[in-house]
């Protein structure tokens, strides 16, 4: 019989469920803002970027379910999910900077993420990033 790993109940470990909460709320905000941004974008460059933010919008959604749902189950209790305000990304060069502060937060997740499944999913969400990153850097 598998046994519930016993974690012990403390500051850190709430700092941990709200840490993953914000991040996934996040995460699934920031599909709608990229959308959004995906809908404006014009000039020189804008198929790709258009293109770029598709594929990320889709993928963030995605990524915050699977992390959601991964460390509930480690964790093995539901986290509570408030709200997140994003900025307002109207342009590739605003898409850009959001995404560099989206992976800044993964990292900072990841830096106190006890479950090294989790970890590799965060890693997956870099790896998103960074591929809306250069699409929307250097191609035209």
């Amino acid at each position: 019989m598998i046994q519930k790993l016993q974690r012990p109940s403390n500051g850190s470990e709430n700092n941990l469920d709200k840490a993953t909460s914000d991040l996934v709320v996040e995460m699934m905000n920031a599909g709608t803002k990229l959308h959004i941004a995906h809908l404006l974008v014009t000039g020189v460059g804008s198929f790709a970027a258009h293109t770029a933010l598709n594929v990320i919008y889709d993928a963030l959604p995605e990524h915050a379910d699977t992390i959601a749902e991964a460390y509930q189950g480690a964790s093995e209790k539901l986290l509570s999910y408030g709200d997140v305000s994003l900025p307002t990304i109207k342009t590739k060069d605003e898409a850009v900077s959001y995404l560099r502060s989206l992976y800044n937060k993964v990292n900072n997740l990841q830096a106190i993420m006890p479950y090294s499944e989790i970890i590799n999913e965060l890693d997956n969400v870099k790896s998103s990033i960074n591929s809306a990153k250069y699409k929307l850097i250097f191609l035209q």
